[in-house]
């Protein structure tokens, strides 16, 4: 092994959060989630997947939901986590569920 100095090299690795899209802010610790479904227990039951999600990221988040109806075909929650990380964890496990 030498202590040779080496000539700076990029890295094709280094930048792949950015090319993604993903970048980790400060107090970006709230998932908006839109649901759309044919009634109230569909929209429930939908909500229960994102919820069982959250709760493998951070079983301490909190969470509300827009007030359903029994005729409600669409429903947004929000879900708050501890810090930014956990919200983007959430959100990259979350695509299983739109498939």
């Amino acid at each position: 092994m030498t202590n040779e100095s080496q000539e700076y090299q990029t890295c094709e690795a280094c930048g792949v959060s950015a090319e993604m899209g993903f970048i980790i802010k400060e107090n970006d610790d709230v998932a908006d989630v839109k649901i759309f479904g044919g009634d109230k227990a569909a929209l429930e039951a939908e909500l229960a997947n994102y919820l069982v999600l959250a709760k493998e990221v951070n079983a301490n988040f909190k969470h509300e939901v827009s007030q359903l109806k029994d005729d409600s075909t669409e429903l947004t929650a929000r879900i708050q986590f501890e810090c930014s990380a956990e919200k983007l964890i959430f959100e990259l496990k979350t695509r299983s569920l739109m498939r």
